[in-house]
């Protein structure tokens, strides 16, 4: 079924095929659990266990850099398992979410009582705590500060809805934003990327922004069928007096309208993507943050002006998704892509959108930016061929990334948001 999907798409077929026959499984990293501490190795179970995305790629990460963003993830999963569990009162939750960060400090804090899935890193905090204080200060003090700042966002937005699009933006800052400023303060601590990366907290808020709004703007329908809400009403009241409706076709029309408007707005994050990545040095972080975005635009291109959305669930081509694996692993294959993408969406702008002529702006922003020589040539000699060899991996060892594009709620702190 995937090759058939495939047709017409020839390198997508060659791409399936390698993954099929588990070509890239001789370069997959093996992490040498023999030095590990009982609990640090717990914790990569855990990772394991609880990511649906990026237990592979934050495994693919060089140096102590690896164990820091595997706390980071354990620790905002578990902040995130708290505010996913509706069986725990609000009067309880608040002040669990608002003090969650002291939790790091206290050896022995656990929680027994939620009824997640993913229950065991609260059940079981202290493995993850004790291995968050063995990091450095460095760490340490950022993985400390973003679960502070995001226990105090999710408080805020547990009884709030996502009315105008300025909190569209604060609520995909808490959820996605932070993740975003969290990693590239750890990318800057361990010394692999430049002190400027963790400085831009501007241009990190974007990486995560545009993931958040892509995974929302996907998943409208699902998001109905679970009583959820976070299309921002100033959006979607613009054509329809109840956000539900666009899912009636009598309301396709309209529906589109939106999807367009909104679709438009993420796409203003692009250029900051490109500025961010641009300024990547180390292969494995560069990898780790690429793979991402192309998957995100190459999921809006497929979203824009699409019915689809309203009517089932839209994913990008698992051939198509290998091969934006496969590909993602230099500056100038990244604007490839984005470029292509944008091209893509700027040929279905119909002349009658409301929103077309800013969608017409930023594209031909994009455009600019993704054919920049200054920036084509900024990492160009950065690369090395065996890391993009090896990144190959990613597409054995990332399937589970696929998944990611079709069903995690957008509350989820995965790393990359949603």
């Amino acid at each position: 079924m995937d090759i058939l999907k495939s047709l017409g798409h020839p390198e997508e077929i060659i791409n399936l095929f390698k993954y099929k026959i588990g070509g890239f499984r001789s370069v997959m990293p093996t992490l040498d659990y023999d030095s590990m501490s009982e609990t640090l190795r717990t914790c990569y179970a855990y990772l394991n266990q609880t990511s649906r995305s990026f237990a592979a790629v934050i495994q693919a990460l060089d140096g102590e850099l690896r164990h820091a963003v595997c706390i980071f993830y354990l620790v905002l999963r578990a902040l995130d398992t708290v505010e996913d569990d509706m069986s725990i009162p609000l009067e309880k939750k608040v002040p669990l979410l608002q003090d969650f960060h002291t939790f790091l400090y206290q050896p022995e804090w656990s929680f027994a009582e939620s009824r997640e899935k993913d229950r065991q890193v609260l059940e079981d905090f202290p493995t993850i705590s004790v291995e968050f204080r063995n990091l450095g200060q460095e760490y340490r003090d950022v993985i400390s500060d973003i679960c502070h700042r995001m226990g105090v966002g999710m408080a805020e937005f547990l009884e709030k809805k996502v009315s105008c699009m300025k909190e569209w933006d604060k609520y995909c800052h808490y959820v996605a934003g932070l993740v975003g400023i969290g990693l590239s303060r750890l990318f800057s601590a361990s010394q692999l990327e430049d002190a400027e990366v963790g400085r831009d907290t501007e241009l990190a808020n974007s990486m995560g922004l545009f993931l958040q709004k892509t995974n929302i703007i996907r998943d409208y329908l699902e998001d109905q069928q679970e009583g959820r809400a976070f299309w921002p009403q100033e959006a979607w009241s613009q054509f329809t007096a109840r956000l539900e409706d666009f899912s009636h076709p009598q309301h396709l029309s309209s529906a589109l309208s939106c999807l367009n408007l909104l679709v438009t707005d993420a796409l203003r994050h692009v250029p900051d993507v490109i500025a961010y990545l641009s300024r990547l040095r180390n292969q494995s972080v560069f990898n780790f943050c690429a793979i991402p975005q192309v998957m995100a635009i190459a999921t809006l291109s497929a979203c824009y002006n699409n019915p689809q959305v309203f009517q089932g669930v839209v994913k990008i081509r698992k051939g198509q998704a290998v091969t934006l694996m496969m590909q993602a692993t230099n500056m100038c294959a990244v604007q490839s892509i984005i470029a292509q993408y944008s091209q893509e969406i700027l040929q279905k702008v119909s002349v009658t959108d409301p929103s077309r002529e800013k969608t017409l702006f930023i594209l031909s922003v994009i455009r600019e930016k993704s054919l920049s020589p200054a920036v084509l040539s900024s990492r160009a000699h950065h690369i090395s061929p065996v890391y993009v060899s090896a990144v190959m991996l990613l597409a054995a060892l990332s399937w589970q990334y696929l998944n990611a594009t079709a069903g995690q709620p957008p509350g989820g702190a995965d790393m990359h948001g949603h």
